[in-house]
């Protein structure tokens, strides 16, 4: 009996840890199909969450930003300054040595002369090393010249940023302008389409003529095609601020966040056109081309002093080792050089008249961006003066009477069309002037204006 207890007990002992390993392997897969579980239902919230959130929307900042980031053409360009630093690298490499040999008279047809003796008492070996000495500091100019030319290469890719600010901006308020008016179009839409209502139970219960309510019906047709071409409009106008902003770098669903308003400008013409010769990269890049123009004048002028070849030779002749010196410098007798420094001199006078002209053009630009938007700011006041309100309450009453057959159809659809003109015509004033205002900025070379 107690023999069986001990059996009993020592296989209960020799079973439990093969129990206790289940249930930790059994534990571990529960954990690891809860922890499943888990990430899946985060998923889909998230997956949830970003469907119920819509598309994504992108301030003006945010879409020059990836411009800046994405645009092909700017990323092209930017390479121009690789390039340029590259021939910076080449501009200072200094000559490569001239390493040479020869060994003669041979007996290549005299087999008896064929030995060690011959070699060493008949024959002449030469073994030479020679350098170029570039005189009148050539590779110190060459790199400077190169500099130069890198300097000023970045600040044409500079003002292809500036450029594609611009583009970008203008094309930003086309997509807001498209939306205000499909956002126009939408509720002029609506608003007629109860007045359509309303003239069909007139017309039905004999207030108005089969004619007043036909005429009523095909004036909707101009709303519904309004609405249309609104809506075209907007997604072109997406689609074109896209190929800006780099296609592959938003979604085809995404869509502009800002505001659609007018916003006042501070800040005088000479302020500006000072400000504008400061932070002008055209204008930057055309000062930097006339000190690569210079720094290609004193590198043609070192190019016309004649360098200086050295060399020196081991010989071994007749069972003799000789060493022999040279050195060679060619007589700048008739070419120093003369044509090429003449053509940068007079390239010099080409990059300071180009200078001149550019400062010019800048003190136009800005003149022009400003008077330009002060224009457009005056024709938005006018609107804002008192115009938007009269077209509203002119059809507000025009639609008030008409339905209690005060006035006439035609008086109430002249008023309609005359509200829907000056809404049409102010919302394209005020993206006039706020392309206006893109345009100042690109004309002074700075986002943040007064």
């Amino acid at each position: 009996m107690s023999g069986l207890l001990a059996m009993a007990t020592s296989f209960r002992s020799r079973r439990l840890p093969l129990k206790l390993n289940r249930w930790i392997r059994s534990a571990h897969c529960r954990a690891t199909l809860f922890a499943g579980v888990v990430l899946a239902c985060v998923l889909a919230a998230n997956l949830a969450s970003a469907q119920t959130q819509g598309p994504v929307r992108i301030t003006l900042d945010e879409a020059i930003q990836m411009a800046m980031q994405h645009n092909h053409n700017l990323l092209a360009a930017r390479t121009t300054i690789q390039q340029n630093q590259a021939e910076e690298t080449t501009a200072n490499l200094r000559p490569n040595p001239t390493l040479f040999g020869d060994w003669e008279y041979l007996p290549l047809f005299t087999p008896s002369a064929q030995n060690s003796a011959y070699y060493h008492d008949s024959t002449e070996a030469d073994l030479g090393l020679g350098y170029l000495i570039e005189r009148g500091r050539k590779r110190q100019h060459r790199l400077q010249a190169a500099k130069d030319i890198t300097a000023q290469t970045r600040s044409l890719v500079a003002d292809n940023e500036r450029s594609l600010t611009y583009n970008v901006a203008s094309l930003f308020v086309n997509v807001q302008l498209a939306e205000s008016t499909l956002e126009l179009a939408e509720l002029d839409l609506k608003s007629f389409g109860k007045t359509v209502e309303i003239g069909e139970m007139r017309y039905k219960a004999g207030a108005i003529s089969e004619d007043d309510y036909l005429k009523i019906k095909l004036q909707l047709l101009q709303f519904e095609t309004d609405f249309q071409q609104a809506q075209l409009a907007k997604v072109q106008a997406l689609s074109d601020l896209r190929q800006l902003l780099g296609y592959e770098s938003v979604s085809p669903d995404y869509d502009v966040a800002g505001l659609f308003d007018y916003r006042p400008l501070k800040g005088n013409l000479e302020d500006l056109q000072l400000k504008a010769m400061q932070n002008r990269p055209d204008y930057r890049a055309a000062q930097q081309g006339v000190t690569a123009a210079n720094s290609q004048y004193d590198l043609q002028k070192a190019i016309g002093k004649p360098d200086v070849t050295v060399q020196g030779n081991y010989s071994h002749v007749n069972g003799i080792n000789t060493a022999t010196f040279y050195g060679s410098i060619p007589l700048p007798i008739f070419n120093r050089n003369q044509g090429e420094i003449a053509r940068t001199r007079f390239a010099i006078t080409q990059a300071q008249e180009q200078e001149k002209a550019t400062s010019g053009q800048v003190m136009t630009d800005v003149r022009d961006a400003y008077e330009g938007l002060r224009v457009n700011d005056r024709v938005i006041q006018l609107y804002r003066s008192g115009y938007l309100e009269v077209a509203q309450k002119d059809r507000d009453i025009s639609e008030y009477a008409y339905k209690r057959g005060a006035v006439s159809l035609l008086d109430f659809l002249d008023a309609e069309r005359s509200y829907r003109a000056t809404q049409l015509a102010y919302r394209q004033a005020l993206a006039s002037y706020l392309l206006a205002l893109e345009q100042l900025r690109e004309a002074v070379g700075v986002r943040g204006l007064p």
